[in-house]
């Protein structure tokens, strides 16, 4: 059983982010031999009587991930940058795809975008009826119009001229640009009921989910491939907050990353982000994990 490779969250949310953060823990992660950094998105965190503790949400305020991961692009040379999850119908789609084929271009063909509607299901933190607001955007938005903005990007990232007639979007005759490094952009869809799994396999060039539960993830990886879904499979996991000890952190991962293989997944990205430490003990934490996984170091 082959394991799948493994990527790590950037510090993307206060109070650990910040720019000598971010190149501290991407440097690391390509030195020590890992395959990507990432970043989520969350426009805001809502603060309502009716939210509490309990909905999974950041405690602070998350910084852009499009710019975290172009910073963390210009100091890396190798490792791989996956937006993990931009939701994309928040953005017009000429300006989404132009700020994603900039950073494709600027990270040297690096970039894979997971992408979402902004909650594939109404349950928090996948869904937050407050961004839609704050973006402007209705809310019924999502499904048909999340499929038609997916190819209003794909069209702007096609030669030139660009032309775009939807039922949401439209894109005049135009020169559009930048293009992306390849002739697209790997686009992983993120998806959570069988019927946005289904249509993730259709659309997509990949899956990407949360692993809340492994045998939730086993069934939704397992809807992916039967819809014919053939991409990259990756797959979140969310460390305990009290595995802050390199010994306890790396018998943890290693049995998420067992789980990960079990379910088929080709990626695993540790969102190293939510267990509240600082940069220099999140490096801590990676150095023993490639000790133990005896992965091939990149010394800049």
């Amino acid at each position: 059983m082959n394991l799948p490779r493994i990527g790590v969250s950037l510090p993307y949310i206060d109070p650990y982010a910040g720019p000598d953060a971010v190149v501290m823990v991407a440097q690391a992660t390509e030195r020590l031999g890992f395959h990507a950094v990432s970043a989520s998105d969350r426009l805001l965190i809502p603060t309502g009587e009716h939210w509490n503790n309990d909905a999974g949400l950041p405690e602070s305020h998350a910084w852009d991930s499009l710019e975290m991961l172009t910073w963390a692009a210009a100091h890396t040379r190798r490792i791989r940058m996956t937006t993990d999850i931009v939701n994309s119908i928040f953005q017009p789609p000429i300006i989404l795809a132009r700020r994603l084929a900039t950073l494709d271009r600027l990270s040297g063909g690096r970039l894979d975008v997971g992408v979402g509607q902004g909650g594939g299901t109404r349950v928090p933190p996948f869904y937050i009826p407050e961004e839609f607001t704050a973006a402007g955007v209705p809310v019924g938005r999502r499904g048909a119009g999340f499929v038609e903005h997916i190819a209003a990007m794909r069209a702007c990232w096609a030669p030139d001229p660009v032309e775009f007639r939807g039922e949401h979007y439209q894109i005049p005759p135009s020169m559009v640009g930048p293009k992306p490094s390849g002739n697209t952009i790997p686009l992983f869809i993120g998806a959570i009921t069988r019927q946005t799994i289904e249509r993730a396999a259709r659309i997509g060039d990949g899956y990407i989910t949360t692993a809340v539960d492994w045998d939730d993830t086993h069934t939704h990886v397992s809807w992916y491939r039967a819809a014919g879904g053939t991409g990259t499979v990756v797959v979140n996991v969310i460390p305990a907050r009290h595995q802050l000890s390199p010994s306890a952190f790396t018998d943890a991962v290693l049995n998420e990353l067992d789980q990960a293989a079990a379910v088929g997944a080709d990626e695993m990205h540790i969102a190293l982000h939510l267990l509240s430490s600082a940069p220099e003990q999140q490096v801590e934490l990676l150095e023993a994990l490639a000790a133990e996984l005896d992965l091939p170091t990149f010394p800049r």
